[in-house]
């Protein structure tokens, strides 16, 4: 059983394409077809039902998935941990962020590590928190610079870097806005505008408002936060936003007393693999741009 061929599998299983496998292997479809063949013959058993254009796993297929990423994980991880012994920094990092990270917590980052680094090749895939950690988990992204989930994890290793305060806000001219204090049943009278159901920062306004049996009224959601942000300015509702998009004066903060909420920002890795020389500078580069001492965050 070769490497190659159980690659193959697995990427033909996660995007139920022959061809999607070959674009993103960098082969050609008979290439893929002919490992996964190859692979099937050893094993004597079928892995997939070919229906028109696209595939489905089989009994056999589903019972080889799981192994075999685990297999590849295994060796992706023997590979960084040897490649770790020395101090070459370079190969392809492949990581993940969200937007609203990516514009206003990471370009100063980016580019201290890429001037100091050139020769790292950055695989930077744009996501949601919640997706990334997932795929942190998995082992498809080395680390993720996200949202941290709310509560801790034992599958996931969690470090802040950066508190994000968040404020309830409302374009200038919304009644909220021209009361001198907001109770929380005043929220509740209006519609809002809030990050989906399922997202880390939902679930933080959910988990404040449900000792209160407060039922908001949900006009829109949405995973943008700049999305969130528009719709706020133009008056279709109150939304609860990150303090660094409410500093240019478009939205007005609203006067709550309570409850003050935040999220925290940070750094996901999967705490049984080890990192590349490439992700741990990157690690350390995110924790000095804050001041955090690196050598003590270890």
């Amino acid at each position: 059983m070769e490497i190659t061929e159980l690659k193959a599998f697995v990427t033909v299983a996660k995007s139920g394409s022959f061809s999607l496998a070959a674009e993103t292997l960098y082969l050609t479809q008979p290439a893929v077809s002919k490992r996964v063949a190859s692979l099937e013959e050893k094993l004597g058993a079928r892995l997939f039902d070919r229906l028109g254009r696209r595939v489905s796993l089989t009994e056999a297929g589903r019972e080889l998935l799981p192994r075999a990423q685990h297999i590849l994980l295994e060796i992706s991880d023997i590979s960084r941990s040897i490649s770790s012994l020395g101090d070459e920094i370079g190969g392809t990092l492949t990581m993940g962020t969200s937007h609203h990270i990516g514009l206003h917590r990471l370009p100063s980052v980016l580019r201290a590590f890429s001037y100091s680094h050139p020769q790292v090749r950055l695989d930077i895939r744009f996501m949601d928190s919640e997706s990334a950690c997932a795929a942190v988990e998995r082992g498809d992204l080395e680390l993720a610079i996200v949202t941290l989930p709310p509560g801790p994890s034992n599958s996931l290793k969690l470090e802040e870097v950066w508190h994000d305060p968040l404020h309830f806000v409302a374009a200038e001219d919304h009644p909220l806005a021209a009361m001198p204090t907001v109770r929380l049943p005043d929220l509740a009278a209006y519609p809002a505008v809030l990050a989906a159901r399922g997202t880390y920062t939902r679930e933080i306004l959910e988990t404040a408002l449900a000792p209160l049996h407060i039922q908001l009224q949900i006009g829109m959601a949405t995973n943008y936060l700049e999305t969130l942000k528009m719709m706020t300015t133009i008056g279709l509702g109150w939304s609860l936003l990150p303090q660094t998009m409410v500093r240019d004066g478009q939205l007005k903060s609203l006067k709550l007393q309570t409850p003050r909420l935040a999220r925290s920002l940070g750094i996901v890795s999967h705490p049984n693999r080890t990192l590349s020389n490439a992700a741990r500078t990157m690690r350390e580069t995110c924790l000095a741009s804050v001041g955090i001492d690196v050598t003590r965050a270890r």
